[in-house]
């Protein structure tokens, strides 16, 4: 199975929550990009964030985030 558009708007995301503190989130708002916007529900239908317009990482998010990280790092060290 290949990342499709959605899924790479997803990982995308990811990528864009603080990795620094449990504590920080974002905020998509209703006039952001649609791709963003519609990233941003997926991910909570999903249960990896807490809203559907972002808010924080749930558990399931920040392990996501962690392994998302590794493999931007590691594709584009290469």
């Amino acid at each position: 199975m290949y990342f499709n558009q959605e899924l790479t708007e997803e990982l995308n995301l990811i990528l864009k929550f603080p990795n620094k503190s449990l504590m920080q989130g974002i905020k998509i708002h209703a006039d952001a990009d649609p791709s963003h916007v519609g990233a941003a529900k997926r991910l909570f239908e999903k249960g990896i964030v807490t809203q559907p317009d972002g808010g924080y990482l749930t558990d399931l998010g920040h392990d996501l985030a962690e392994h998302a990280q590794v493999i931007q790092s590691a594709l584009t060290h290469c």
